[in-house]
């Protein structure tokens, strides 16, 4: 049993898969064993083929789908699959930084909370777009006010917490709504969120970047159920 699986989801990732799976078999963490899960979701470039390419160590696991589930389907596939004490959500796109994963950890052995996302320092250099940093603020803004929280960046790929908990959580999103409904449950269930900065550098649209405005809306909406839907933590299955 791994004390850490590390959760990448991949779709036309053809560019940087291979790199992403290296960087984060070498990143240090303050961990024993981890596990890589890489889901090839569906993909219509070389993804596949790249992954297919070359004999993985032993702690890397390709979990390969025929359609397409989105970020939030893949995401619950390796969810499902991981045997690793914690559980660390990861984009296969290189914008975030593997090592990374260790400052969320920190906080969660420490036992100052219950989960750790990342919190993103925008610069000139590393941010998308003026319009996708406001975005990203306006969410947050209205996931605290639902919530009664003060979290910075709920929009944040790097997330950790028990993968017990993350099961607990009855995860439904299937896009990149996946990254606000995990918090929201974690907030709608009482539980402590650490935030830590992490690195970050934006890629263009042009080099694969897949968020749109479109997301915004869904992300709202996920927000919301999360908040008046008659879910709790106290009853979901161990």
């Amino acid at each position: 049993m791994a004390d850490l699986s590390i959760l990448i989801p991949a779709y036309n990732e053809e560019e940087t898969i291979v790199a992403s799976i290296e960087r984060a078999l070498a990143a240090e963490l303050p961990v024993g064993e981890r596990e890589l899960l890489v889901v090839e979701n569906g993909s219509t470039d070389g993804t596949r083929g790249a992954l297919r390419s070359r004999e993985w160590p032993s702690e890397v696991r390709i979990l390969e789908l025929e359609r397409n589930a989105g970020k939030g389907g893949a995401i619950r596939h390796a969810l499902d699959a991981a045997l690793g004490t914690y559980a660390a959500i990861l984009d296969a796109d290189l914008e975030y930084d593997a090592s990374d994963i260790g400052s969320l950890l920190e906080p969660i052995l420490a036992g100052d909370a219950d989960a750790a996302i990342g919190t993103r320092v925008f610069h000139a250099h590393s941010a998308y777009g003026y319009w996708y940093v406001v975005g990203g603020r306006a969410v947050s803004t209205a996931a605290n006010m639902l919530f009664n929280a003060w979290l910075s960046d709920i929009l944040c790929c790097l997330k950790l917490a028990p993968t017990a908990l993350l099961r607990q959580l009855d995860l439904r999103a299937n896009g990149f709504t996946i990254d606000a409904e995990i918090p929201a449950r974690l907030l709608r269930g009482g539980k402590r969120i650490y935030e830590v900065p992490v690195n970050y550098a934006a890629r263009s649209r042009e080099a694969g970047k897949k968020v749109t405005a479109a997301d915004g809306a869904r992300i709202l909406a996920t927000l919301i159920r999360c908040r008046f839907d008659r879910w709790s933590l106290d009853q979901a299955p161990e």
